[in-house]
């Protein structure tokens, strides 16, 4: 959708790009489905960039969320915290924004370890 890469890798790190809700086949397209839907697929498509890069899940150090309403906190959390160990959740900021591409409702971005 723009001019970027989706990971780059710099020393021990590996960059990931801010993923949304669309179907990986097509970038352009949002999923349908609530926030819980839209979260599902952002970490699938976080996912997908992660072993592309030979790394995953487990390497995530730390995650940037961008949220357009604050009310679905509680549901994207839910989801969120399921793909992740309880003792190893990575470091998070969660940003309120005002609007994302696609009409989404959620996308994230994260480092991860190399």
């Amino acid at each position: 959708m723009g001019p970027f890469s989706h990971a780059v890798k710099a020393g021990d790190f590996l960059f990931v790009t801010g993923q949304m809700p669309t179907l990986q086949n097509d970038p352009k397209k949002l999923i349908e489905g609530d926030i819980s839907d839209q979260t599902h697929q952002v970490m699938k498509n976080l996912k997908t960039v992660l072993t592309a890069a030979n790394s995953s899940l487990e390497n995530v150090v730390f995650v940037r969320i961008y949220l357009v309403n604050f009310q679905d906190f509680d549901k994207m959390n839910t989801v969120y915290k399921s793909y992740f160990a309880s003792n190893k959740l990575p470091a998070r900021t969660c940003i309120g924004v005002t609007g994302l591409a696609v009409g989404a409702s959620v996308e994230m971005d994260l480092i991860a370890k190399f």
